[in-house]
């Protein structure tokens, strides 16, 4: 009987978290106001020749780079976020390799590194879910060959400082350390300028929260040119689809976009975190585009209660370290009035039910 590696048998699969697409979804972390118009009016314009066409991802690389001001030889387009993860994960992780990360943080690292036949090394963050800087410190071997961080972290929103993330990239010149800034744009904050100093740092970034495009599937890996040269070897050359690529430049030259919705999102979450406190919920304050919420044993009925008003909420108790908790995604102004009385009357409702999980 065909069997794959059993590395892949091993694997617990991440599938598509989509539970539905009724009412309005704050559980994926999507942009609410979509995406520039300008991007959409490039849609529009598609002519057949560009969609028959296999498209030319290096021309959309020379943007990226010169919007970023690095070189182009230091950027990869990828087919989102994910993709430049799997990449990264499959230059550099092998057999009894160590990938280390600290949980709670995004779902996909583990997969990846089991697919790739890694030994996992989790790191668990303090009740505070801040990065275990110290803990890193003290897990970094010989045998560590990639150290995953997300800044701001998802779920909990939380930014580890400069200082901290640079002393772990300092403590494994032997490792490749990706920093996941998935959304730097509501940080404001990147490591970007040190790509120079150190060869064994990598920036991801993504397309698909601030610019509102994760339907198109658009991610940048950014790195040393000799490491993302080792990369692109086995990168797809089309792995980046033509629609992307000809909304790329709409996308970035629409800066007002992104601040008018960078705004409206740090209004959204500071109303959230309001709310939270008014029903003695905690907490975590967010520097991305989503707010964590300990709701407590009657997680599950608060999901369903926001459901049944037609508000799509992300249960993420199966998270290390975010037991009984609720991720809720920030939406525009006008959407908020209805969310923040949504969140008041399910709380309510679930406390007065006597219903648990």
């Amino acid at each position: 009987m065909l069997k794959p590696r059993p590395c892949i048998e091993a694997v617990i699969p991440y599938s598509s978290p989509i539970l539905s697409r009724d009412g309005l979804c704050l559980d994926l972390n999507e942009n609410a106001m979509g995406c520039s118009p300008r991007v959409l009016d490039r849609l529009r314009n598609l002519t057949a020749e560009e969609i028959a066409r296999y498209p030319r991802r290096e021309d959309g690389e020379c943007l990226v780079a010169n919007f970023l001001r690095v070189a182009p030889d230091q950027v990869l387009l990828t087919n989102g976020m994910d993709d430049a993860l799997a990449l990264i994960f499959s230059a550099y992780l092998g057999p009894d390799d160590e990938l280390i990360f600290a949980d709670p943080t995004f779902v996909m690292y583990p997969m990846l590194g089991q697919a790739c036949g890694a030994s996992i090394v989790r790191l668990q963050s303090d009740s505070d879910l801040r990065l275990p800087v110290a803990s890193f410190l003290q897990t970094i071997s010989p045998r560590t060959r990639l150290i995953v961080i997300a800044n701001p972290n998802n779920p909990t929103g939380l930014p580890a400082s400069r200082a901290d993330l640079l002393r772990i990239v300092e403590a494994a010149p032997h490792a490749a350390v990706l920093i996941d800034e998935a959304y730097y744009d509501f940080l404001g904050e990147t490591l970007m300028n040190e790509l120079s100093r150190h060869p064994n740092l990598f920036v991801a970034r993504t397309f698909s929260k601030a610019y509102g495009l994760a339907g198109l599937r658009l991610g940048v890996l950014i790195g040393a040119p000799e490491q993302i040269g080792f990369i692109r070897r086995f990168c797809p050359p089309f792995n980046v689809n033509a629609a992307a690529l000809a909304c790329l430049e709409a996308a970035l030259e629409d800066q007002d976009f992104i601040r008018d919705y960078i705004e409206h999102t740090r209004r959204s979450c500071r109303a959230i975190e309001s709310v939270c406190r008014e029903l003695g919920l905690h907490f975590w304050p967010s520097s991305a585009n989503f707010v964590l919420v300990r709701i407590g044993e009657k997680l599950k009925a608060f999901v369903a209660a926001m459901h049944s008003r037609g508000i799509v909420v992300r249960d993420m108790s199966s998270n290390p370290g975010c037991e009984a908790c609720a991720r809720i995604t920030a939406a525009t102004d006008d959407q908020m009035d209805k969310i923040l009385q949504a969140i008041r009357d399910s709380i309510l409702e679930v406390r007065t039910s006597g219903v648990g999980y």
